[in-house]
């Protein structure tokens, strides 16, 4: 599984949103679709290296998330428990990206896991 995405969590997502902006020149703009307010991080144009994130309010512990993408969240929980991991968090669907779930490895790094959407038909 490969990182897609990053979460930077913040006591004040406003202020780490501006900060970004005008430190690293990112674009950051707010997305309307989450349960709460979330901030959409592009880090540079498309064609070169790299991965966007997001960054929201402070509800973990650790301040960086790193998420990764799985064909089947259901496998890929399987196989991280097996390996000595843990869900930390219940799966939740985020609308029109896919199915998401926070996890810790063996050492307490949490990390997330999200099955993409298949399609505009997909229930998950």
């Amino acid at each position: 599984m490969r990182v897609i995405h990053f979460e930077i969590l913040s006591e004040d997502p406003e202020r780490t949103a501006a900060f970004y902006r005008q430190a690293l020149g990112w674009d950051v703009s707010t997305w309307p679709g989450g349960e709460q307010a979330y901030w959409l991080a592009t880090t540079g144009a498309a064609a070169r290296p790299g991965i966007n994130g997001g960054i929201m309010g402070r509800h973990l512990a650790q301040s960086v998330v790193n998420t990764v993408e799985a064909e089947s969240l259901a496998t890929a929980t399987a196989a991280i428990e097996q390996a000595g991991g843990k869900r930390v968090t219940e799966p939740r669907k985020v609308p029109e990206v896919g199915l998401h779930a926070y996890f810790e490895d063996p050492d307490g790094t949490l990390f997330g896991v999200l099955q993409p959407v298949a399609g505009p038909d997909s229930a998950e």
